[in-house]
């Protein structure tokens, strides 16, 4: 099957989905004109459809090579589901038995295989070697091409030689695939593989559907009940819990389930054989927790995880980034919750002891980061990205943390951020943060202050009526809005920036309100809920197709999202499809799946509908509306389904006066509406029925008249949402 058309037309027909997500097209056109292509996107943007789709438009076979035998197999399931043959993909690894190593060998040199994975240590062999030889190849992706930098953090001697290893293949185009890399990384895997001048398609590492959440770590039973609670919240959602002890894993799992949570544990003390159990089991959905070390993640690319918990803190934020990036990989919300005791800080220092200092030194500095993080009151997003060299807008954040959700007070700080600036770039050099902390509150005790004599400078105690924890917000604050940098080779100096120098000086700098970091130890347990945008989709029929995805999954064989993820399911559970025409109008299906899988699916949808007495937006005709505008329709059908109308308002990306505006034309027009269900939250029953005999008294039920009336007793969008209400009972 190879397309002829063009790539947004292959995307519908293929993959059923209508546009393509940020770099994707741009990477596309550039494989499709044969050009070599390094692509920085981080997890869950959809780094794999830049080789998936130009291998199904394309003559011959793409060859990809992946690290993990376990995250082969969840590719080529998930292509497999797409297709209308098991030959459309295969992998090539230490996995298959000779009956199977048959087919893949049969297919591939038939031509009927577009997706080959193959393992690096599997590519190195003759008989591979030969078979490639034999075929036309359109192009080999290198996937988590990170494995070939000496820098990375997962380096693999057999990706070093993967451009040799291919050159006796064939000399065709190549791509070089990584959810993170750092400039440095970055000219390492382009060098290795002799593609320096290829084209770089860097995407944003911002996430913005993953909610991030930091939470104090108190007691044993304290953490355990909350965990419980947390997940209770989520229930029958997939979810990983991190731990960084196999002790620990086996305690969490077995926790979770004496109390009724499906749970397994997953980490490296177990056979291969019983790690592969459980993956698959949370893979199928038989299992909705994994409680794990960092041995798991890498290897699935399950779409659906709805929350991912650090029981402990990370090593890294590298680490928690690529850790929390496992959850909403569908681009449906994910909650990422960290749960943070300054004393595993002090237990992961303790154990780096014994390295040597250089390891010491970056080690250490790596754990700031994190307890910066943990402690900041700033975006957390914006921490992260500045982490990873990215300049985030925090009004953009969309209250996606919980610093944004909830924030605390905060002072205008703009003259202590001078004053921090001033201070370093006194000291002429480059400076740790805690040395410049002390310098600022003046503490001798601190030994290289009075060893480098800088109790003797001009700001040498200049902020001691505040404590080291407000400065260090401060330099914190400096650093994301890039008046500081922070040399990560000299193991975290500060220096002064040109930006910074301009700001210090300034007589009229930006304004800058800040709250001060928390200080773990003498904090209360914070707030437990998170921001959450209350959805729109018919949740009960979800759950009811969620469990048909599961059975049809069982009896294919396949895990679950590769019939039909959350996102095309919600679809379902807003379009309510009755037949297979309209199925393909659901995002993420295409002709095959509608064919292969989706009868099961529309004819409980058309049995639903009936029972339930629902309309559908295909068949809501708005009276005196002949344009049938699908904003109102989507009003309309959320007011039916009892949706806070704040929420209509957001998904419709309009304000709440013009939903006003909106319902009025509705009801105007001769439409049936029902809104007594806001209203009860916020109006006793007795001031309901007096508002509403105001209007039912007056010849000209005018909001302007009934607000003077009431004498400003209630607000003027409460009058209005009773007058709709009241001119729908009476005129509809």
């Amino acid at each position: 099957m190879a397309y002829s058309y063009k790539p947004k037309k292959a995307l519908k027909e293929f993959f059923g989905f209508d546009d393509f997500k940020g770099n994707q097209l741009k990477v596309i056109e550039n494989v499709l004109a044969g050009n070599d292509s390094f692509v920085i996107m981080p997890t869950g943007a959809g780094k794999s459809l830049c080789y998936q789709l130009p291998a199904m438009m394309m003559e011959g076979t793409a060859i990809v090579i992946s690290p993990l035998i376990a995250l082969m197999k969840n590719q080529v399931d998930n292509i497999r589901g797409f297709g209308s043959r098991r030959s459309l993909a295969h992998f090539l690894n230490s996995s298959l038995n000779k009956a199977d190593l048959a087919e893949v060998v049969d297919d591939v040199l038939n031509q009927r295989t577009k997706l080959l994975y193959v393992a690096p240590e599997t590519l190195k062999k003759e008989d591979t070697i030969e078979l490639l030889r034999k075929i036309k190849i359109a192009f080999v992706a290198v996937d988590e091409a990170h494995c070939i930098s000496e820098w990375g953090h997962d380096f693999r001697p057999e990706y070093r030689r993967i451009k040799q290893m291919v050159r006796e293949i064939d000399n065709v185009p190549i791509m070089a695939l990584t959810a993170t890399a750092t400039p440095k990384v970055q000219y390492d895997i382009q060098k290795n593989l002799s593609m320096l001048d290829a084209e770089v398609f860097k995407s944003s590492f911002n996430r913005d559907n993953l909610y991030y959440q930091v939470k104090h770590k108190g007691r044993k039973d304290t953490v355990h009940r909350d965990i419980l609670g947390y997940i209770k919240k989520h229930s029958e959602r997939s979810g990983i819990i991190y731990c960084l002890s196999r002790k620990r894993v086996e305690e969490i799992a077995e926790m979770l389930v004496r109390n009724g949570i499906s749970a397994l544990p997953y980490h490296a003390g177990l056979d291969a054989k019983t790690r592969a159990k459980h993956q698959d089991a949370f893979l199928m959905e038989d299992c909705h927790v994994i409680v794990a070390t960092i041995a798991f993640g890498m290897g699935i690319d399950k779409p659906d995880v709805r929350f991912v918990i650090h029981y402990d803190v990370p090593k890294s934020l590298e680490g928690y980034y690529q850790e929390t990036g496992r959850a909403g990989r569908d681009g449906l919300q994910g909650d990422c919750l960290l749960l943070y005791n300054p004393n595993d800080i002090e237990k992961l220092e303790k154990f780096m002891k014994d390295k040597p200092v250089a390891e010491q030194e970056i080690g250490g500095l790596l754990l700031s980061e994190t307890s910066a993080f943990a402690e900041s009151s700033q975006c957390r997003r914006k921490l992260i990205l500045h982490y990873f060299g990215e300049f985030f807008d925090d009004e953009k954040c969309n209250k996606m943390c919980d610093n944004c959700a909830h924030p605390k007070p905060q002072d205008d700080v703009t003259n202590e951020i001078q004053t921090a600036i001033k201070a370093l770039k006194s000291l002429d050099g480059e400076f740790s943060m805690n040395h410049v902390v002390n310098y600022i509150i003046g503490n001798k005790k601190y030994g290289d202050v009075v060893a480098y004599e800088h109790d003797t400078f001009l700001y040498f105690g200049i902020g001691k009526e505040k404590d080291k924890v407000f400065w260090k917000s401060i330099l914190r604050l400096a650093l994301v809005n890039d008046y500081l940098s922070k040399n990560i080779e000299k193991y975290g100096l500060l220096s002064v920036t040109e930006k910074g120098e301009e700001y210090m000086v300034s007589s009229d700098p930006m304004k800058y309100m800040m709250a001060v970091d928390v200080v773990f130890d003498s904090v209360a347990e914070a707030d437990f809920e998170n921001f959450k945008i209350e959805s729109t989709f018919d949740k009960e029929l979800f759950d009811h197709l969620r469990g048909i995805c599961k059975t049809v999954a069982k009896k294919e064989s396949l895990p679950p999202y590769a019939i039909f993820g959350d996102p095309a399911l919600e679809d379902m559970a807003t379009k309510y499809p009755i037949n297979a025409e309209e199925l393909l109008n659901v995002n993420g299906v295409n002709k095959v799946k509608s064919k292969n899988f989706g009868e099961p699916f529309y004819s409980f949808i058309e049995k639903y509908v009936k029972e339930k007495g629902i309309e559908r937006p295909q068949d809501i005709m708005l009276k005196g509306n002949t344009d049938r505008s699908p904003k109102r329709v989507n009003i309309i059908l959320n007011i039916d389904k009892k949706i806070d109308l704040l929420d209509i308002a957001k998904q419709n990306g309009i304000s709440f006066e013009e939903l006003l505006g909106e319902l009025e034309q509705v009801v105007s027009n001769g439409t049936k509406i029902n809104i007594n269900y806001f209203l009860e939250e916020f109006l006793d029953e007795e001031l309901l029925e007096e508002i509403t005999d105001y209007f039912k008294n007056n010849d000209d039920p005018n909001v302007g008249k009934a607000g003077e009336f009431f004498e400003g007793e209630f607000s003027e969008e409460e009058l209005k949402l009773v007058q709709l209400q009241f001119l729908s009972d009476v005129g509809n």
